[in-house]
Parts: structure tokens; sequence; C-alpha cells
């Protein structure tokens, strides 16, 4: 079954997060050519997450300005803002 684009973007934050931490740790054991590799994969992961997270706010964009609104804003996404 394909996946929603949601769903792969969802996918790719986790794994840049899972990289990020596996460069901590072997950075913390003196691997930095190992760390150096895992931080590149993890800004690649990144990377890709926000070109889908962006192609999914234009698609909202343009779904709302057809349907003459603004689109919903789903509640059950509390999320906390980074300052």
């Amino acid at each position: 079954m394909p996946q929603s684009t949601h769903d792969r973007a969802a996918e790719l934050h986790n794994l840049a997060a899972h990289a990020h931490a596996a460069a901590a740790t072997a950075h913390g054991k003196g691997d930095h050519l190992t760390a150096h590799e895992l931080s590149k994969q993890a800004h690649e992961h990144s990377m890709n997450a926000h070109k889908l997270a962006e192609e999914l706010g234009t698609k909202a964009a343009s779904s709302s300005k057809a349907k003459g609104g603004m689109p919903e804003l789903r509640a059950d996404l509390d999320l906390p803002v980074s300052q």
C-alpha cells in the first residue's frame, strides 16, 4: 500500500532524528568520521522531509483557494512553539 506524503515526511523526520542521535553517540565515542557521515545522512533526510512538507503546504494553499477559504487546522496537533 502506498504511503501518504504526510506519513513519508514524518518518517523522514524520524530518520533524521535517529541519524542525529547516532551521530552524537559516535562523536562521543571519538568516531568522528562515522559521526560526520551520520550527520550528512541526517541532513539529507531533513531536507527531503522539508521538501515534502513544502509540497504539502503548496497543495493545501491551492486547495483552500479553490474552496474559497482557509484550510482547517487540526486541533489534535498542539505542538510547542520553538523559541
